[in-house]
């Protein structure tokens, strides 16, 4: 069985070790880093930049990339480094939101579906079925139509779109763990059904939600973006990144920073999240 809790000494070495593995790999190190200054940039933005987000001045209007502008700027004159900064606050919210809700709904209904058995997990697994079956951007795509554009409608939406995933893989880990020895003797031992579910199946099942989560991060940040980037999402003059990126793509052949640099900004921060989760992954997997 998983242990509730560590000794205090244990989980220092514990959390030791985890520091170790990450100095050990560069890449996941320098992946920790950006993610960490991303972070920064949602909650501090004014620490890493002393330019407005919504100011500008028409005389500089698309200036080229330059120690006064690091990714130059847009059509207005905005420096478009500290739009992309205090854009991380508005697109990482909504990702986070996002993964919050796939995992909570998703996690309770596998439970549910799993714990339970018979007609209500072959029911409420064949309605899985049918949004596993519907691309997840397009999804979205049709909540977020039917609620209205905004960031918070974008979050619900990408997180609606996630709840199978997460379904099926907490479904798939308490089927393993109800079939348990240490399950069994609980239920021989008079303990109750909703004791048994809350003290042995919940613990033991969520590791593998848990890293399904860190992977769904990534994910949930390029469909957030996504949807900003068709429109779906903050309206201007919101710093937004998938609307930073939509708003510079009409000048990529003259001005193509003004597209190109917040994109790639973008992709970066996707890689170092996708190569910290399939860290996670690996560590669940040992």
């Amino acid at each position: 069985m998983t242990a509730i809790g560590l000794p205090a000494s244990n989980l220092a070495r514990t959390l030791a070790t985890r520091l170790a593995d990450v100095a050990r790999q560069p890449i996941l190190l320098l992946s920790w880093i950006i993610v960490l200054i991303v972070i920064g940039w949602a909650v501090v933005p004014e620490l890493f930049t002393s330019y407005s987000p919504y100011a500008g001045d028409t005389s500089a209007s698309f200036a080229s990339p330059s120690a006064e502008h690091w990714f130059g700027t847009d059509r207005l004159g905005r420096d478009l480094f500290a739009r992309s900064v205090y854009g991380a606050h508005t697109t990482l919210t909504a990702t986070l939101l996002a993964v919050v809700i796939a995992f909570g709904i998703g996690t309770l209904v596998g439970l549910i579906a799993g714990f339970t058995g018979g007609t209500v997990d072959t029911a409420v697994m064949r309605v899985v079925d049918v949004f596993l079956a519907i691309p997840s951007l397009l999804l979205a795509m049709v909540v977020v139509s039917v609620l209205g554009y905004s960031t918070h409608n974008i979050a619900l939406a990408v997180g609606i779109s996630s709840i199978a995933a997460f379904a099926r893989v907490m479904r798939s880990q308490v089927l393993t763990v109800v079939t348990q020895d240490y399950v069994r003797a609980a239920y021989g031992l008079g303990v109750g059904r909703l004791a048994v579910m809350l003290r042995h199946v919940v613990p033991n099942s969520l590791s593998s939600v848990i890293a399904l989560a860190a992977l769904e991060v990534g994910t949930a940040v390029l469909a957030v973006a996504s949807l900003g980037f068709l429109g779906y999402g903050a309206p201007p003059p919101e710093p937004e990144w998938g609307l930073l990126v939509a708003e510079g793509r009409d000048y990529v052949a003259v001005h193509p920073w003004a597209s190109i640099l917040p994109g790639l900004a973008l992709a970066i921060v996707v890689i170092a999240t996708h190569r910290i989760s399939t860290s996670f992954r690996k560590e669940h997997r040992r």
